[in-house]
């Protein structure tokens, strides 16, 4: 704490750069880097290394290997393709390798080939000089220089859309430099030709003249561009620097420095809220920060890696981190500071040491009502230290400062405690993921877990979990997923060992799907074990697609049947049915009865012929019989094929030994035959009408010997005739033929009914003709609805009926109807004496 600021370095007039150190490397390179391709993954991601083939020999293979940040080996393979120009990694920290035949081959981060694309038939055709990749809000993408000097470029390598740009004017050789540049969310390269300057987009290349460029600039050699794209620096054959905004339209300052070559490597070292931004470039044995030119030896050859905060440099033996210093920190440990903060760090100090002066710190921050702001400022300095011991001592400052403080809210100091573990966790030499607080907060908890996963720490990520207190669909499960499908590749175990590992450590854990888990498995060609998996699946929906998958359709079918989902039975079917042959598929079908009735009702809706097919291996002549029968209606077929249809049908009725079916069904021919001979006759539409449509049609039409002879061949009962008949007469208006027909025999329903169509039609003069002729069981009834209350009491007398006499009596009024009533009170008194 003593020389906390001994390597503070001034930049500028407000800002300080360190260089903190992160890790001796723990690798043990036989190659210097500027003999290899190097890729470094930012957010403290893993570094990539691969030789640069010289030795022409086929049997010569280099190595490609992957470290962690502190240099502990993750993988290594040997290099088997085309040379590779250039390596890069994507956001999900897949390894990019460009070859000179311009394919790009994508590797995990344990050197596993993922899958191949090209970058096109002319970078095929013209190979790959350079290539660069880049990160924007559409994802990660490619630009390639071909040997054409011609350059194409991907700006999203998970939806691959090549764009070939057009061609900068007069280039007879390479470019000198060029970067990629995100303006107003249009992806877009700036190339340099000597001192000229060429914004290539879609469609256009312009030349660019840069805001404030001394005349005395030189050729360009150098291109950085900042790890958000908001700013683009330059360098040139003269050592001039030239920094402003990736618009084009802003500058920020320039330079001069002594060197002439052009770095090895360029880039930015900023952060958000920056004092002072600067440029650092690396040359064999001396780094330069640009702005105030301050230098820094290197012992070694060092490769830069920019970040959100600063810029990581590591070599064969050391990884440093150089940033400019926080604010926070700068107020607090700046030399004879009187910052809040620093008085705050310093009354804790004499705290400790049982001193008086503790008191008199305090009391001059409280004078100046600045103790909430010393304890913000201690927390802000140590969620930015890396060594533990100052994080504590900062943090212990802040806690001793709250105490004094009236409801000051706990939640900054408890969260930056909590994120600080977490860090200091994963900042440990064998995970080798120095995040800064910065980065951390950038790339969230959720993302840090995904890396953790992806590196196949899955304790760490787990504890991580229970400490963060996440949900288990977000945190544990989300883990344990991830670690059943590695587990589920390792082959040197059994199928039910492997199984019962799982199923012991997942167990009924929310949020974990076994059959992701059995659909890796059988990614990994162990179908078995994926069978296994999936019986500790409870969701059937889940299960049986991928059984489905595997080609053990029959097991598929058991458990749609199990699970009671009619519709995930229908997929199993249809499935087989495109899967098997036709005799086998009926063949599986017969042995499951559910899954056959639900197909046969399948096939009433979309497959006829199918469901014959199905009756007739089945030898169910009924279910034939009733098939014709709804195919002579549901076609558009002529009456003649209908007919067929029919009688088809009933030879079927006769086979499954239906008589009344096979009845019913002759009849419907018959009469099918003699709608046609009347549609034939009349030019009126009859076909398809049942037959007591026909025959009452018939009636209102007046054809009454037609409508006789239908009563005469169907069989028609008596009683349903004379309804019909009468029914008919009433509507049509024809009282004559309905009088007529009411005395052609006596009618089998009775005459009430001639009363009541004849009122329900209005028509009291006809209904007062049949009254006298009801039975007398009906006749009072008959003359009450024709309103004829005399002579439905004489009826009610005659029948000495009290209950009918009590109901002549409820229609009548006592003036119209006085005679009436006396008469039958007259008669209820006779019924009483008697």
């Amino acid at each position: 704490m003593d020389c906390y600021t001994a390597n503070w370095d001034p930049l500028g007039e407000a800002a300080y750069y360190r260089k903190l150190d992160l890790y001796t490397m723990g690798w043990n390179l036989r190659e210097d880097l500027r003999d290899c391709l190097v890729a470094a993954a930012p957010y403290g991601g893993p570094i990539a290394l691969l030789k640069n083939k010289k030795e022409k020999s086929p049997s010569s293979r280099p190595p490609l290997e992957i470290y962690t940040a502190s240099g502990v080996l993750l993988a290594s393979i040997p290099w088997k393709n085309c040379p590779a120009v250039h390596l890069g990694w994507t956001t999900s920290e897949d390894l990019l390798c460009i070859q000179e035949d311009g394919s790009v081959l994508v590797y995990s981060l344990f050197c596993e080939f993922k899958r191949r694309f090209s970058m096109g038939n002319e970078v095929l055709q013209n190979h790959v000089l350079e290539a660069k990749v880049f990160h924007t809000e559409y994802g990660t993408g490619v630009a390639i220089l071909t040997g054409a000097h011609r350059f194409t470029i991907a700006t999203n390598v998970e939806d691959l859309k090549l764009r070939r740009l057009p061609q900068v004017p007069g280039v007879q050789k390479p470019p000198s430099c060029w970067a990629v540049l995100c303006q107003e969310r249009v992806t877009v390269l700036l190339v340099a030709v000597g001192q000229e300057l060429y914004l290539l987009d879609s469609t256009t290349c312009s030349p660019v003249t840069l805001p404030g460029l001394s005349p005395h600039a030189g050729s360009f050699l150098r291109m950085a561009v900042s790890f958000n794209y908001r700013f683009l620096a330059l360098f040139t054959d003269t050592g001039y620097i030239w920094m402003g905004k990736s618009n084009l339209k802003e500058k920020l300052g320039e330079s001069i420095c002594e060197f002439r070559a052009p770095p090895k490597q360029m880039v930015w070292c900023t952060r958000s809220r920056s004092k002072q931004r600067a440029v650092v470039m690396a040359w064999e044995r001396r780094l330069l920060v640009a702005g105030d030119a301050e230098q820094y030896p290197l012992d070694e050859d060092s490769y830069l890696v920019p970040e959100l905060d600063g810029v990581r440099i590591f070599s064969r033996s050391t990884h440093e981190f150089l940033h400019e210093i926080p604010e926070a920190s700068q107020e607090v440990f700046k030399i004879a500071s009187m910052a809040p903060g620093a008085l705050l760090m310093e009354a804790q100090k004499e705290y400790e040491k049982e001193s008086q002066k503790a008191d008199e710190y305090l009391r001059e921050i409280k004078d100046q009502n600045l103790l909430p702001e010393a304890v913000e400022q201690c927390i802000r300095a140590a969620s930015y230290e890396h060594e533990p011991e100052i994080q504590k001592s900062l943090l212990r400052a802040a806690s001793f400062g709250k105490c004094f403080i009236d409801k000051f809210p706990p939640e900054r100091f408890v969260e930056t405690c909590r994120d600080l573990r977490v860090l200091n966790a994963i900042r440990d030499y064998q995970i080798g993921i120095p995040l800064s607080f910065d980065q951390y907060t950038q790339v969230t908890t959720e993302v840090l877990l995904d890396r953790l996963v992806l590196r196949r720490l899955y304790p760490i990520a787990i504890k991580i979990c229970e400490y963060l207190r996440l949900s288990e669909f977000q945190g544990i499960s989300r883990i344990l997923a991830h670690w059943a499908c590695y587990k589920v590749q390792q082959k040197d175990k059994s199928d039910e060992e492997v199984a019962q590992a799982i199923n012991q450590k997942l167990g009924d854990t929310p949020g974990i799907s076994y059959s992701e888990i059995a659909a890796r498995a059988y990614e990994c060609g162990r179908t078995e074990l994926a069978i296994k998996l999936l019986e500790y699946e409870p969701r059937s929906g889940k299960q049986v697609p991928l059984l489905l998958k595997m080609k053990r359709s029959q097991l598929a079918l058991s458990k749609a049947i199990e699970s009671g989902d009619t519709d995930l039975v229908y997929t199993v079917v249809l499935h087989l049915k495109n899967e098997l042959n036709r005799g086998a598929f009926f063949m599986t079908l017969q042995n499951q009865p559910v899954a056959l009735s639900l197909y046969r009702q399948f096939c009433k809706y979309q497959e006829l012929d199918t469901l014959k097919d199905l009756y007739n291996q089945d030898d169910d002549h009924q279910e034939l019989g009733n098939f014709h029968v709804r195919a002579s209606y549901a076609s558009d077929k002529q009456i003649d094929g209908r007919v067929a249809s029919l009688q088809n049908a009933v030879d079927e009725y006769y086979k499954a030994k239906n008589e009344f079916a096979a009845k019913a069904t002759e009849d419907q021919i018959k009469l099918l035959r003699n709608q046609r001979r009347l549609q034939a006759d009349f030019d009126k539409p009859y076909l398809d009408e049942s037959l007591h449509d026909t025959v009452y049609n018939l009636i209102l039409e007046g054809n009454h010997k037609r409508a006789e002879q239908f009563y005469r061949d169907f069989k028609i009962p008596d009683k349903r005739f004379w309804w019909l008949k009468i029914n008919a007469l009433a509507e049509q208006g024809d009282w004559e033929e309905l009088e007529k027909f009411s005395k052609s025999k006596k009618s089998p329903i009775g005459y009430l009914p001639f009363v009541e169509i004849s009122m329900k039609h209005h028509n009291r003069h006809e209904a007062k003709k049949y009254g006298p002729r009801v039975a007398p069981e009906q006749r009072v009834k008959a003359f009450l609805l024709v309103g004829d209350l005399s002579q439905a009491s004489e009826a009610a007398i005659e029948r000495k009926n009290e209950a009918e006499m009590n109901l002549v009596l409820s229609k009548c009024t006592a003036a119209a109807d006085a005679s009436v009533v006396a008469k039958i009170n007259l008669a209820k008194a006779q019924l009483g004496k008697k």
